[in-house]
C-alpha cells in the first residue's frame, strides 16, 4: 500500500508539472505549444493557436503608448520582458505625452527600448521624419526606430493613397530617419495594409501584426523580426491590456540581433 501511495503521489506530481507548463492564455484543445521559454505573461482574451504558438518563441516584448498609464518597469523586466517599443509621434504635429517618461523609465530599468511613429497619409514622409527626429533622442543603445504603417481611422486624415505613393513616401521617411539614427527603421504593419500595398518588396525588417494565426500563414513567404500576437496581453507591472510581441529567433539570435541593430 505504501508503494502504491508513492506511485500515485508521483503521478500527481507529474500531472501538476505538466499542467504548470500550459502557457498563460494558451488554451488547450488544438493549440500547438512545444515548450519554449515562457515568461510570466497572460492574455485577457486567449486565442487558440493552431499553426504555431507565440510562446514557442523565447524572446518577448511589449509596445506601449500613453494608455498604459503608470508602469512598474522593474516588475515588467522581472516578468521576462526583453524589449519595449514606445509610441513617440504621429503625423507631423502630435507627440505622445508619456513618451519621454517611458523612455527614461525603461532605460533606468535596463529594458531595451525603441520609439515608433504612427504614420498619417496627409503629410509627406519627409515632414513626418523631421517631426520624429525632433521628438526622439538619438541615444546609444536604443533599438531601431519603427515606422507604423496601417490605415488610419482619423476623421482629419481619411486619405488612402495608392501603393506607389505609400511606398514612395514611406521610403523617404525610412531614408531620412535611418541616416539620422544610423539604423534603418523597422516597418510595423497589419495584414490588410501589407496586402493592399504590396509591402513585401520594401527594403526593411518587418514587425507583423497577426493576432489570429501565425505570420507564416497570414504573410506567406515574408521574413519578419517581430510578431505582434495579441492586443489583450497581461504583464505584471502594467494595469490592463497591453500589446505583446515575440522576436523571431532564439535568445542567442536576440543577442546577435542587438549587437548589430542598436543605435551607436
Amino acid at each position: 500500500m505504501r508503494h502504491l501511495t508513492k506511485i500515485v503521489l508521483g503521478l500527481m506530481l507529474v500531472f501538476a508539472v505538466a499542467c504548470s507548463r500550459t502557457p498563460p492564455g494558451g488554451g488547450r484543445g488544438n493549440a500547438v505549444y512545444v515548450g519554449g521559454t515562457v515568461p510570466q505573461l497572460g492574455d485577457s482574451r486567449p486565442h487558440e493557436w493552431r499553426n504555431g504558438h507565440p510562446y514557442n518563441h523565447h524572446v518577448h516584448g511589449i509596445d506601449i503608448s500613453r494608455w498604459q498609464g503608470e508602469i512598474d518597469w522593474g516588475r515588467v523586466r522581472g516578468a521576462g520582458i526583453s524589449f519595449a517599443f514606445i509610441k513617440a509621434t504621429e503625423g507631423g504635429d502630435h507627440s505622445d505625452p508619456s513618451f519621454q517618461r517611458y523612455w527614461r523609465e525603461a532605460a533606468a530599468a535596463r529594458v531595451p527600448r525603441g520609439a515608433y511613429h504612427y504614420y498619417y497619409f496627409c503629410r509627406t514622409g519627409a515632414e513626418q521624419a523631421r517631426w520624429f527626429i525632433r521628438n526622439v533622442p538619438r541615444e546609444r543603445g536604443s533599438l531601431p526606430p519603427v515606422l507604423d504603417l496601417e490605415w488610419t481611422d482619423s476623421k482629419t486624415c481619411p486619405r488612402r493613397p495608392g501603393p506607389a505613393e505609400v511606398k514612395r513616401e514611406a521610403n523617404a521617411f525610412l531614408d531620412i530617419v535611418g541616416r539620422h539614427y544610423g539604423q534603418r527603421p523597422i516597418i510595423y504593419t497589419t495584414v490588410d495594409f501589407y496586402r493592399e500595398n504590396r509591402l513585401g518588396d520594401m527594403r526593411a525588417e518587418f514587425w507583423l501584426r497577426s493576432v489570429a494565426d501565425h505570420p507564416r500563414m497570414t504573410y506567406p513567404g515574408q521574413r519578419w523580426a517581430f510578431w505582434q500576437y495579441t492586443g489583450t496581453g497581461t504583464v505584471p507591472g502594467i494595469q490592463g491590456d497591453v500589446d505583446l510581441n515575440a522576436f523571431a529567433g532564439s535568445s542567442s539570435d536576440w543577442a546577435r540581433w542587438l549587437s548589430t541593430r542598436l543605435t551607436r
